[in-house]
């Protein structure tokens, strides 16, 4: 039961004011809710605050962080849900109420926004609110700057840009807020950095080791953003709350305490926050892939980017006689844990149809890539043309096996990776393009939601061995008739 539960109404008129004010910080301080509107005019003075269950659901989930229940923490949320505020400025302030010896590091995108909230955290503590309630809590005078500041109980706050250096500084609580700009979504150096910066630095900043813990609250943006990996190399280690914007299907939120929040079908994620029309809007201004992601907290639209999931058309016997076989290879630059897949596809063309025959797939070093390749080769030997795209190591491949294979040849990717599978998708789209019935072939369901979340997804390694078989086979001149349509829609623009 909570501190507030337990003073009844017609005790407040019996009480000095002393004792209410002693009532009241005990109370604040043992629910961060309770406490996050009673300090919002402090930080937000001209805007009201706007509850909502999702504001406790993430505050109970903080406050189960303090209590020692979760160590590892990812909210995903929309943008516009005061995430920032309830999580890297009341809950840290919150916490140095009750345990002012705490350390937290803090970081975000842009130093800037970082620095904006060390600042609003400093407000907080330094008001007179604050100040009456829990004297305690001092600043010290050594440490006292935007950036980086220290109480006397040797707590501190430290915030920096994601990438910034928090050599010498450790945390006990360490804050991670919206680690990439969604402008960048599409960058993969950019994703990259941030997870090397994850596990090169922040990961080894936890002061104590066992005990310490870790918040990441983001809204999605791919495949492989931070929640992305985290939640894949690390499963079972993060508490995860993934909240929405609206429900697809009925929703059962399970909080810390066991209380359960119950979201209909359709139902939005706060309508005093973003009514129906605000959402419509946002999904147009977003597009498919954004409002899938930073709204739904799904890095694909639910039927699939460039290349639905609903366009395939499935076989249940490969066709006789078939004009031409040839197989589609995608290699690799190395053998590592976090690199692409090695991918071999044989595709068949029958009139105006595809059909995906066979494929292997899996991290291989060159020695595994020629034994697949010659395995393949002679286990459809009606696959004459061998096409090896020109990168990576292909050229190694093909200049290995030449004298013993026939029909290896190099393939120079045309474009970007978008606009080859852009130039392929009207075949797709238009049912022209078959894949095996899910019991011919187990990796069929991957395949289908590796080119659904393209080009936002972890690999696009089976995409591009698709659109490499596909440009040969069917389209013969698709690349050029999407060439010339970009053209006309480059020229009509400019009219």
């Amino acid at each position: 039961m909570r501190v507030a539960e337990l003073l009844r109404p017609e005790h407040i008129p019996l009480m000095t004011d002393a004792e209410l004010l002693k009532f009241n910080s005990l109370a604040l301080a043992d629910d961060l809710s309770l406490y996050m509107r009673e300090a919002w005019p402090i930080v937000e003075p001209s805007t009201p605050f706007i509850p909502g269950w999702h504001i406790d659901a993430i505050a109970e989930h903080l406050e189960a962080v303090t209590a020692g229940q979760i160590r590892r923490l990812i909210i995903n949320v929309p943008p516009g849900f005061t995430k920032t505020l309830t999580t890297c400025v009341m809950w840290p302030t919150w916490e140095w109420a009750r345990d002012p010896s705490s350390r937290w590091i803090f970081t975000t995108h842009e130093v800037g926004l970082a620095t904006r909230e060390s600042v609003k955290r400093r407000a907080v503590m330094s008001s007179d609110w604050f100040r009456a309630r829990w004297p305690h809590v001092i600043f010290s005078t050594d440490q006292n700057v935007k950036t980086e500041f220290q109480n006397t109980a040797k707590g501190e706050m430290f915030c920096c840009g994601f990438g910034g250096s928090p050599t010498g500084h450790h945390g006990s609580r360490i804050v991670i807020d919206d680690p990439q700009n969604p402008k960048k979504a599409g960058s993969d150096v950019e994703r990259e950095a941030v997870i090397e910066f994850w596990r090169g630095s922040l990961s080894t900043r936890f002061i104590p080791p066992a005990t310490a813990a870790c918040v990441l609250i983001m809204q999605r943006l791919h495949e492989r953003d931070l929640t992305g990996y985290l939640l894949a190399e690390e499963p079972g280690v993060w508490t995860h709350l993934s909240l929405p914007m609206e429900a697809t299907t009925r929703q059962t939120v399970v909080l810390p305490s066991g209380r359960k929040i119950v979201r209909e079908e359709g139902e939005l994620l706060c309508p005093d926050r973003f009514g129906a029309d605000q959402v419509a809007a946002l999904k147009v201004s977003l597009g498919s892939y954004g409002a899938s992601g930073q709204l739904q907290q799904s890095p694909s639209p639910a039927g699939g980017g460039m290349l639905k999931r609903g366009w395939w058309k499935e076989y249940a016997a490969i066709p006789d006689a078939l004009d031409e076989v040839i197989q589609s290879w995608d290699c690799s630059f190395k053998e590592t844990k976090d690199s692409d897949f090695v991918v071999g596809q044989v595709w068949g063309k029958k009139g105006a149809s595809a059909y995906l025959l066979d494929q292997v797939r899996g991290r291989m070093d060159f020695p595994t890539t020629l034994k697949a390749i010659e395995a393949l080769s002679a286990k459809w030997p009606a696959a004459l043309a061998k096409l090896v795209e020109d990168k990576a190591n292909g050229p190694a491949v093909i200049s290995t096996l030449k004298t013993k294979i026939s029909g290896l040849i190099a393939v120079e990717p045309r474009g970007s990776k978008e606009a080859r599978a852009s130039a392929v998708s009207p075949a797709i789209e238009a049912g022209n393009v078959f894949l095996p019935a899910p019991a011919l072939a187990h990796w069929v369901g991957d395949f289908i939601e590796e080119c659904a979340v393209f080009p936002r997804g972890a690999n696009d390694d089976q995409v591009d061995a698709m659109t490499q078989a596909l440009d040969r086979l069917l389209a013969g001149n698709a690349w050029a008739d999407w060439a010339e349509r970009k053209a006309r829609e480059v020229a009509e623009q400019a009219a």
